[in-house]
């Protein structure tokens, strides 16, 4: 694809355009449900790992700590979560969803998988699945940093 600008040539900028378009969309269906892309990720995961820790599921969610901290009280205060003493380990905290929050992540879900679904309309399932398999090969990449 040509464009007059250098920056469109690189596969971080086109992973990055990418990214913004489905987030803001996202955003925009998820938005009457009150609830932020980020803690449908967090919802997903609880669902089926009740039992991470707030570290284990910052590392899942690609969250930083503080910030997945932040989410975890609002969606506390919102009823869609609790926490809990880990039962291996009295110091760390685990999370469940409420029933409030198995409800919501099944309404969610449904509009996450119609937005899927507008993605494989428009550029065709077996493509849509090739991105999906070279984006979680690229997530696995360790690229090594060059220091000066």
């Amino acid at each position: 694809m040509q464009s007059k600008y250098p920056v469109h040539s690189y596969i971080s900028y086109s992973l990055a355009t990418a990214h913004r378009r489905i987030h803001t969309s996202l955003t925009k269906r998820l938005k009457e449900f009150g609830v932020q892309v980020e803690a449908w990720r967090v919802m997903e995961i609880l669902e089926s790992e009740p039992e991470l820790t707030m570290s284990e599921l910052a590392e899942v969610v690609l969250m930083h700590p503080p910030t997945l901290t932040k989410l975890v009280d609002r969606m506390v205060s919102d009823g869609i979560v609790h926490r809990r003493i880990a039962a291996q380990d009295h110091r760390q905290v685990n999370l469940a969803l409420t029933e409030l929050g198995r409800k919501r992540i099944h309404q969610i879900r449904e509009q996450v998988q119609i937005e899927d679904d507008e993605i494989f309309q428009k550029i065709g399932r077996e493509k849509a699945e090739l991105l999906h398999n070279l984006l979680a090969e690229i997530g696995e990449i360790d690229i090594p940093r060059q220091t000066n």
